[in-house]
């Protein structure tokens, strides 16, 4: 099934946010899968199984030596293009 999700990290306990959120995108980006990064949140589309284990894998990357925190909301429902 394809999806679609809008998911934000959130850096704590540190005065550089930049180097948490660069590494979660970078390893989605690194995953295959269809990624738009905006502002605020990013957009990963693909294969559920496929997207769930790229949030995954990013997730732990990051989390590895942060403190962060990830925000994910997944739908069914929009099947256009990101």
């Amino acid at each position: 099934m394809r999806v679609q999700a809008e998911v934000s990290l959130y850096a704590l306990r540190t005065p550089n946010l930049t180097d948490s959120i660069q590494a979660f995108c970078d390893a989605l980006a690194e995953s295959g899968l269809e990624v738009r990064s905006g502002p605020m949140s990013t957009l990963v589309a693909g294969e559920s199984a496929q997207v769930f284990a790229a949030l995954g894998a990013a997730f732990e990357r990051v989390a590895a030596g942060r403190d962060v925190v990830l925000a994910a909301k997944v739908s069914n429902c929009c099947p256009q293009a990101i």
